[in-house]
């Protein structure tokens, strides 16, 4: 038995998505099961330009999408000359292109989210407006996936937008099943002592609280609404608001202008993981009023290191919270104050992080790996 994994494009430096990649494959060795990763090679590509944009981009496509798709039909026949049972698994739902080269019984995908697709057909939920190109870029990308005979969605929330999205005769008698996420990196609570040494070194001031949002600039992912959550609260809370991720937009730090609030925030540009870890286990709260997601990761990063969490009440959000976290309207700041403000209440707070502590348990390694091992039905390929 052999397992190939289909990871992506080197240049396109989609960290969580090799992180995923190396999850698996270091979980299917852990499980003695044989497993290589092909990736598309850099060979047009140029390092030093721009992979998303100009003629940086469309080098990169022909690496995808001209010259891999070649390899990866070579590669697979001449597995299909020896004698050994192969499974191959492209990790990332935006190379689903790739099914079309690989066997269809012995062939599967992840889906992580239909974000960019639906915004591609003009779901304004999605927060994902498309270009013309990328409305092409799409349509290929949902042609493809809806021909697949096993996927992997990483949320029920995804996977009722998957089947939303396709054709219901395309999909009938297809193994399309929810496995969710496991943690990508290790998350657990920290010693005060060392999550003040390292918070310290960042320039922060732990001898005040703060509440986190963690993620990109992504409209989305709603930044805004931690500000207008601090100017509802008023004088009621003195602490800042720390934003983790990308660096903060001029947009936002004009809002902050007009709200008075602009020497209550810090931002730390892309921390590293320790810094995150620290963060969580620092913070008053971990605030996350994202409008669309897959998954929502820094959910259950939060509640793994012991903070509590308001959320979004749009799905995946509770799904993955296990009801473990506070949800409420994310275009509603007077809510997410509310919320806060019961977070005061020392019972209350203890439950909610015991909750988180108990919710986390769905998402180890193990059961993720047993879940692809039962789609890849690797007890059937074996014999």
């Amino acid at each position: 038995m052999h397992i190939i994994l289909i990871g992506n494009y080197e240049l396109d430096k989609q960290e969580s998505m090799e992180r995923f990649t190396l999850m698996l494959s270091d979980g299917f060795k852990s499980s003695v099961i044989n497993t290589t990763i092909w990736r598309p090679i850099v060979f047009f590509g140029i390092k030093s330009l721009n992979p998303h944009k100009g003629i940086g981009k469309y080098l990169g496509y022909l690496d995808k999408w001209l010259l891999f798709p070649l390899i990866i039909q070579l590669r697979v026949f001449k597995n299909s000359k020896k004698n050994a049972s192969f499974f191959y698994h492209v990790c990332d739902h935006s190379n689903a292109p790739y099914l079309k080269y690989l066997p269809k019984y012995q062939s599967g995908i992840t889906c992580h989210d239909v974000l960019a697709i639906r915004g591609a057909f003009g779901y304004s939920d999605a927060y994902c407006p498309a270009t013309r190109m990328g409305k092409i870029l799409q349509t290929w990308i949902l042609n493809n996936l809806s021909k697949a005979n096993k996927v992997a969605c990483v949320s029920e929330h995804t996977l009722f937008q998957l089947k939303e999205l396709s054709d219901s005769e395309i999909t009938k008698n297809r193994d399309w099943r929810v496995i969710h996420n496991a943690f990508n990196a290790p998350f657990s609570p920290m010693f005060k002592q060392d999550y003040q040494t390292i918070l310290n070194n960042n320039g922060m001031d732990v001898s005040k609280e703060f509440i986190l949002h963690v993620g990109s600039s992504l409209p989305r992912k709603n930044r805004k609404l931690l500000l207008d959550m601090v100017h509802v609260l008023g004088v009621k809370w003195d602490g800042y608001i720390c934003y983790a991720g990308e660096a903060l937009e001029e947009d936002l730090l004009n809002y902050a202008k007009q709200l008075g609030l602009e020497h209550r925030i810090i931002s730390i540009v892309r921390p590293e993981h320790q810094v995150i870890v620290a963060l969580f286990s620092a913070c008053k709260a971990f605030i996350f009023p994202s409008l669309s997601e897959g998954f929502g990761w820094p959910v259950i990063e939060a509640q793994a290191c012991g903070a509590p969490v308001i959320a979004s009440n749009l799905n995946p959000m509770p799904e993955v919270s296990g009801g473990a976290a506070i949800h409420v309207d994310p275009t509603t700041p007077e809510l997410f104050a509310e919320a806060f403000i019961k977070l005061e209440d020392a019972i209350f707070r203890r439950n909610l992080i015991e909750n988180g502590f108990e919710n986390i348990q769905k998402f180890s390694n193990d059961k993720m790996i047993q879940g692809y091992l039962g789609l890849f039905a690797v007890d059937e390929l074996k014999k």
